[in-house]
């Protein structure tokens, strides 16, 4: 039987921070994943480039039933302290929308940086090993079953992330476990994920997909809600985009959601201000501020005629044009799933977790980090930023309890 200080379980973002920080802290640590290829998510990211961060991540741009859960950890480890890691390995990055830092290079760089980080640890890897079960002894420590024999450990940190993208090796370990050890769990869904639309309804819009512009979206109440400026793409099935991303993160299923197209001006007076002195058609006044195929599309479905003159439209039928445009409200049948979603809401309820350590108040010993647990980060590099600093908590407080066991 091997044993060890701490075994990690999941080697992607949070778990490989987590076991780097344990093991350059003396600790003897494992490594175990039960796929070859390590930190998909990260590979896959910002489209090979990976966004790594982002420079104003907070507590605000997280989701969870217990919301202030994720304060301790980001306070502890910032934006700043990954990106002097990356430095110190002479990763170069640039910063490309609202503070989202992406590699110059490609993302192997961080993979890279971490796999170094382990090594410098003396980090023992597993993998391709998959955990079959977990118990723990009247004295705490840990038992690992796997395919090649049991594996001891003082201290457990789970890492295996949340369902999103099954392609790359999602899975329920996490909840399963947790559940084992007597947590809860907060409801689990697709997260920064395509909303989808009845095909009836959609079909007046499905041959627009590849259309994109700046919008406003909103949805939910001013408690539960939540509005977002940024870019809208139309798909055959429905929408996308990172606004949209967004948004899903949440929309509750049978609520709508509602489209500023025009965010940065008034409609109504914008259209009104339009009538004296034109002769333009309606659709060609609004290919000005939308794209020309949505602009038709868009007053076909109002009942409104693309070739109408704005000069000849009474103000009642303007202001109403108007106000629809700054509110065009629409309520999706559902998302795109797991597949495509890039993170999971919901998981290991937080309020049996410490939140400056990790650790569980049900089991002393056993961690739950990164996308495992009930938090929810924003489109952008939030999530991955959640992943250092819950990895590191993690790695310095196992570290502390083995030491002391």
């Amino acid at each position: 039987m091997e044993s060890f200080d701490i075994a990690v379980i999941g080697a992607g973002a949070a778990g490989m921070m987590c076991a780097a920080v344990a093991g350059q802290l003396g600790r003897r640590v494992v490594l175990i994943d039960h796929s070859q290829r390590l930190a998909e998510k990260i590979r896959i990211s910002g489209g090979g480039r990976c966004n790594f961060t982002n420079l104003y991540a907070g507590p605000a741009n997280y989701l969870s039933a217990n919301p202030h859960f994720c304060r301790s950890a980001l306070a502890r480890y910032t934006p700043r302290d990954f990106m002097a890691l990356l430095k110190r390995h002479h990763v170069t990055w640039h910063e490309k929308h609202k503070g989202q830092l992406f590699c110059d290079q490609t993302s192997d760089a961080v993979i890279n940086v971490l796999k170094n980080e382990c090594d410098a640890g003396g980090i023992a890897w597993r993998a391709p090993l998959s955990v079959e079960q977990v118990r723990q002894d009247a004295e705490g420590r840990f038992t690992l079953d796997t395919h090649s024999g049991p594996i001891m450990a003082r201290a457990l940190v789970i890492a295996t992330g949340g369902l999103s993208i099954p392609k790359i090796g999602a899975t329920d370990f996490a909840y399963r476990l947790a559940k084992q050890f007597g947590h809860k769990l907060i409801d689990t869904r697709p997260a920064l994920v395509p909303l989808t639309f009845a095909p009836a309804d959609w079909e007046p819009f499905a041959a627009l997909s590849g259309v994109s512009l700046e919008v406003r979206l909103a949805t939910g109440d001013k408690k539960t809600g939540a509005e977002f400026n940024e870019d809208l793409l139309l798909t055959h099935r429905g929408l996308s985009g990172p606004g949209v991303l967004q948004i899903s993160s949440y929309w509750q299923p049978g609520e709508p959601i509602h489209i500023d197209l025009l965010p940065e001006q008034q409609a109504v007076t914008a259209l009104l201000e339009a009538k004296t002195g034109t002769k333009r058609q309606i659709a060609n006044l609004l290919s000005d501020w939308v794209p020309q195929r949505l602009a038709h599309v868009w007053l076909e479905t109002h009942q409104i005629a693309a070739e109408a003159r704005v000069a000849d439209l009474p103000d009642k039928t303007l202001r109403r044009i108007g106000e629809a445009l700054s509110r065009w409200t629409l309520t999706p049948n559902g998302t795109e799933g797991y597949r495509k979603a890039e993170v999971t809401r919901g998981g290991v309820d937080t309020r049996d977790l410490s939140s400056s350590t990790m650790m569980s108040a049900r089991a002393p010993g056993l961690y739950f980090i990164g996308e495992a647990v009930d938090v929810t980060g924003w489109l952008g590099g939030y999530n991955f930023q959640w992943a250092w600093a819950s990895g590191v908590a993690a790695g310095q407080a196992a570290a502390e309890y083995v030491r002391g066991a």
